[in-house]
């Protein structure tokens, strides 16, 4: 009987535990810098989704608006302080806090070197890109864990009101341009670049704050509306030939979670970089085809002043933040040293099926 009564208290000490362990969760809310439509946010859910299956709901995201605990520009420090466990947003957005920042989120040009958001990935994963983001943190002084989510690229120079022949013709305009290095580039070149967040564009362009945009590309695009306002469309442009849009989770949080855990958003954050590229080819091709046959957007080739000028802006740019920051030199030299072993391979691989595209896309008009 004592051997009995015995194991029946271990039993039901053991069915406790297992219990209380069943129920234990970690909630990480994750501000986004973007409104909830936002395609981007589509996917950042797609992402949380994956992360609660793979951890049976012991880790749970809690995706957040832009704005909902602290203004867009204090998402990073918010993350970083703990007043949020997590931020979502393009990392060249903190390239006040670190040049170097603008190499992972959005390299100018593609570095120089001709990175495209495929031979990016390919870098970040396996040529030590990665090694160096997870430094980028401690450059920057900021108590955080980064996961690299949605590379996006190339992006479309962006929306205007009337056609541009040349680059004469773009300086008139005052442009909604991203923020940081890319930004900037724009001015050098005598562009009105004027950096604001993706909600505001459109309420600018009503009000004639601004005359043309970017924002990213043609399912974006559209979601924000700015074929309301604007009908010239300009899909090729070097500023953002990638561009990535992260996840920053505070690092005690991070540090506090399972080895399990820790690797099931290694392992989610890895999927999503797969599934953003190719659910955006797909979104994109619907959202081009949609506002050219129903909304009386015009379609036109970049003036090819605008490739040299740009150009040769973001080379002097690189090498400038190359000169004054050290690890901004490490990070570009990695790159540049990637280019030249993939780039040669990549590129002459990709033209002919760019070409054989094109002459497809062509016999459709």
């Amino acid at each position: 009987m004592m051997f009995k009564l015995k194991s029946v208290a271990v039993g039901v000490a053991t069915l406790a535990l297992t219990a209380s362990t069943a129920v234990a969760e970690t909630v990480i809310r994750v501000q986004s810098v973007i409104p909830a439509q936002a395609d981007e946010v589509h996917m950042l859910n797609e992402f949380a989704a994956d992360v609660a299956a793979l951890t049976d709901g012991s880790v749970k995201i809690e995706v957040l608006p832009a704005g909902a605990v602290v203004g867009v520009r204090e998402t990073l420090d918010a993350v970083d302080s703990g007043l949020i466990e997590g931020g979502f947003a393009w990392t060249h957005y903190w390239g006040g806090k670190h040049p170097a920042a603008n190499l992972f989120g959005a390299p100018i040009a593609g570095a120089g070197v001709g990175l495209d958001n495929i031979a990016f990935m390919s870098w970040f994963q396996y040529g030590g890109g990665k090694e160096l983001y997870d430094r980028l943190w401690d450059e920057m002084g900021v108590n955080v864990k980064g996961f690299m989510l949605q590379p996006v690229g190339p992006e479309a120079l962006g929306w205007f009101p009337e056609p541009i022949a040349s680059m004469d013709d773009f300086r008139k305009l005052r442009f909604r341009a991203p923020p940081g290095m890319v930004g900037k580039a724009y001015s050098d070149i005598g562009v009105a670049a004027v950096a604001m967040g993706g909600g505001d564009i459109l309420p600018a362009l009503e009000k004639g704050t601004i005359d043309a945009a970017e924002w990213c590309c043609p399912k974006p695009d559209s979601v924000f509306g700015f074929q309301k306002v604007l009908k010239h469309y300009y899909l090729q442009g070097l500023h953002q030939v990638v561009v990535n849009a992260d996840l920053y989770i505070n690092g005690d949080v991070y540090d506090g979670l399972t080895d399990g855990e820790k690797k099931a958003l290694e392992v989610a954050a890895n999927a999503s970089l797969s599934k953003a590229m190719s659910y955006r080819i797909y979104e994109n091709g619907k959202a081009l085809k949609d506002l050219t046959e129903n909304h009386g957007v015009q379609l036109h080739d970049t003036p090819t002043d605008y490739f040299t000028e740009y150009m040769n802006a973001a080379q002097a740019s690189l090498e400038a933040a190359a000169a004054e920051n050290e690890f901004f030199a490490e990070v570009w030299q990695s790159q540049k040293d990637f280019a030249e072993i993939a780039v040669p391979f990549w590129a002459g691989a990709q033209t002919s099926n760019a070409n054989l595209g094109k002459a497809f896309a062509d016999s459709l008009k």
